[in-house]
């Protein structure tokens, strides 16, 4: 029998079976991994099986290879505490959707787990989760491979008046350098790089940059789409300003 016990954020249920549940965990050593809960269709665990919630968990199989199942108990409930907050509440769901689709299954991502904790303990301030959001999914892409090079131009290799983002190479483009290209480029926003604060419209102009990424090659194999929620998202943080 193979087994481990950690502490992850549950990030996907689905019904199996008549009374048990198939979920996806995000944790700090196993990555995003999958599992049985028997009797997880209860009522008593309908509360725990959300997705956002932190959880110990025990997973054990008879095969590595195996689906396996999970013991779960709760640490910390998420959704409970952004219910009556329709943002934060879409926010949650687009972070769990985002890490249920994107991540390769059983693979360490313990930078980009502490990150996650981050972000959902600021669910709630409205003030400042949108650009923690933001700055969420730029490490996504990080943690991928297709993070963005925003040091300098990729034309004249300064690191001032950066403006645009090449959409081919994830490299930032000065004003100068994009010439006549820059209305194939992506733009840049400031705050993409860490400079000033930024007003919800600017964050969301900053997430079309980091969102054509995510579509084109994070899911750019067709065998996947953009996860409807994040797209939900973008739009409600849109309409704050």
């Amino acid at each position: 029998m193979i087994e481990w016990r950690d502490e992850g954020v549950l990030i996907a249920a689905r019904a199996h079976g008549e009374s048990s549940m198939i979920i996806e965990v995000f944790t700090p050593t196993q990555g995003r991994h999958a599992g049985v809960v028997r009797g997880g269709g209860s009522r008593k665990m309908a509360a725990t099986l959300q997705p956002g919630t932190q959880i110990s968990v025990h997973w054990k199989a008879r095969l590595n290879e195996h689906l396996g199942s999970f013991i779960v108990e709760p640490v910390r409930s998420r959704a409970a505490s952004v219910l009556g907050d329709r943002l934060a509440l879409s926010g949650l769901g687009a972070v769990c959707a985002l890490l249920s689709q994107s991540l390769p299954e059983r693979e360490k991502h313990e930078e980009l787990y502490q990150r996650t904790i981050r972000l959902f303990d600021l669910f709630g301030n409205s003030d400042l989760w949108p650009l923690a959001y933001l700055q969420w999914e730029m490490a996504l892409l990080e943690e991928l491979g297709y993070g963005l090079d925003l040091s300098a131009c990729a034309v004249r290799g300064v690191n001032e008046d950066l403006a645009f983002v090449s959409p081919k190479s994830g490299r930032a483009v000065s004003a100068h350098g994009a010439g006549e290209w820059a209305s194939r480029l992506l733009p840049l926003v400031p705050v993409m790089k860490g400079e000033g604060d930024a007003s919800n419209a600017e964050i969301a102009k900053a997430l079309g940059t980091t969102g054509y990424f995510i579509e084109n090659r994070v899911f750019g194999d067709g065998a996947r789409s953009v996860p409807v929620a994040r797209n939900r998202l973008i739009e409600a943080i849109a309409r704050l300003d």
